[in-house]
């Protein structure tokens, strides 16, 4: 167990955020600082957050995912003191701190891939990329490289470099000693070799050891067995899209045996279930796919969904902005995703998900508790979290009309951990339109 487990989760995509101009300027502006100056770390701190994920802080040409220097802050958005100042600032109010670690790929304005461009084969840096010196680009550099999904501007990152691996270990390492950082969050884990996922874990092992305090590694993985890059000697955790999916789909057809099958598979207790004790990343929307708003077709969905996804295994994530509501579409890119916004609001969604925050954070069964479905219809799910002698059991319900459920609670009555009130299990339990609740049995 480590700080993470018992975690709620806030991701801020801060070039977006902050109001940063899509293509780098070169001009110095302190934008990060809007995080401390405008609210936020405040808000977050209200709705319940203890850790906040950041998306790419770091110098780049466009959109953060090409960088051009790992030891640089993006101008557009300030400089060291900046970013110094919002992680002390977190960690005053409780929160811990993860950076995007972009690994897999770097971006044309990287100063190795630039040593490159002007030495070619003569560059110490040469082996830190995949290049083929008998093709060419469209750039007409004289060399062709390896991508990542052929996006010509994302060169590919050669890690069977070993000075490139040690280069970014020292990254790594200097991000935790300056910044004062909680771990990192692997941009495309999916697409990294496992030899170096297992090295990086080695240096985030040593960096625990000398905080003594986790340094956690949170990996990106949108398909597959998760276990291929979560283990022991690989990442902490990892993102699941998976349980994404079956959130919002279930949602929409009106069909929780979908949601259900996923949540079992995950974290049931059978030999064959995959993820059983271990905390993946839930999510219902982030910076790479549509809002939840926008995605659900029937608005009041919102406050069930969010109410699923603090009950089941795992830890629960908000995109911000996604608390009270806001909508966005892929129609011209991802830039409608990770809008400027001013101030933090709130409304009657963020304060429903502030209240699942402070249900779960009083319970060891929903943080650390088994999964045990009771019962399951088109639009109602109910299922069991336990742990050591606590059982919550937690029940959905996606209708506009109240819905009756029969299982067995093994227990006379509860306390739902949301509404502070007594519930009686006897002749079925009814649930109220678009609800939920987390019956804390007695």
């Amino acid at each position: 167990m480590s700080w993470f487990e018992p975690s709620f989760a806030y991701q801020i995509y801060p070039l977006g955020l902050c109001g940063a101009p899509h293509e780098n300027d070169g001009v110095l502006v302190h934008r990060l600082r809007k995080l401390i100056d405008d609210g936020w770390i405040d808000h977050m701190q209200r709705l319940g957050v203890t850790c906040l994920i950041l998306n790419p802080v770091f110098d780049s040409l466009t959109h953060g995912y090409d960088t051009s220097d790992y030891t640089k802050v993006d101008c557009r958005l300030g400089d060291s003191d900046d970013l110094r100042a919002v992680v002390a600032a977190c960690h005053e109010a409780g929160i811990r701190v993860l950076l995007d670690g972009v690994f897999n790929h770097a971006g044309r304005g990287f100063w190795a891939f630039k040593d490159v461009q002007e030495k070619r084969g003569d560059s110490p840096f040469a082996s830190w990329f995949e290049i083929d010196w008998g093709g060419n680009n469209e750039w007409n550099d004289g060399f062709s490289y390896s991508t990542w999904q052929g996006v010509p501007y994302l060169i590919k990152l050669n890690h069977h470099s070993n000075e490139l691996n040690e280069y970014l270990a020292d990254v790594i390492r200097g991000w935790e000693s300056d910044y004062g950082i909680d771990g990192l969050r692997l941009d495309v884990a999916y697409c990294l070799d496992r030899g170096f996922l297992a090295y990086l874990r080695r240096i985030a092992d040593e960096i625990s050891q000398k905080r003594g305090d986790k340094f956690l590694l949170l990996g990106e993985t949108m398909f597959g067995d998760y276990n291929l890059w979560m283990g022991d000697e690989l990442c902490d955790t990892v993102t699941n899209y998976e349980a994404y999916k079956g959130l919002w789909s279930s949602m929409n057809s009106s069909n929780m045996h979908e949601v259900a099958y996923a949540l079992e598979r995950q974290s049931g207790s059978r030999p064959w279930d995959l993820y059983t004790g271990k905390h993946l990343l839930d999510f219902v929307d982030n910076h790479d796919v549509p809002r939840i708003a926008t995605k659900l077709e029937n608005k009041d969905l919102l406050k069930p969904l969010y109410g699923l996804l603090f009950g089941m295994a795992g830890v629960p994530c908000v995109y911000y902005g996604s608390e009270w509501g806001i909508e966005g579409e892929q129609n011209f890119g991802d830039y409608e995703l990770r809008p400027a916004l001013e101030e933090p609001e709130w409304n009657d969604l963020t304060d429903w998900i502030s209240g699942l925050a402070k249900a779960r954070a009083q319970s060891k069964a929903i943080i650390w508790g088994s999964y045990e479905q009771l019962a399951v219809q088109p639009l109602q799910l109910v299922f069991c979290r336990t742990f050591e002698d606590e059982r919550v059991i937690v029940a959905v319900n996606a209708s506009a009309e109240p819905a009756v459920m029969h299982f067995d609670a093994q227990s006379g009555t509860g306390i739902d951990l949301i509404s502070g009130q007594t519930h009686d299990f006897g002749g079925g339990s009814e649930l109220a339109p678009y609800s939920v609740c987390y019956w804390k049995c007695e």
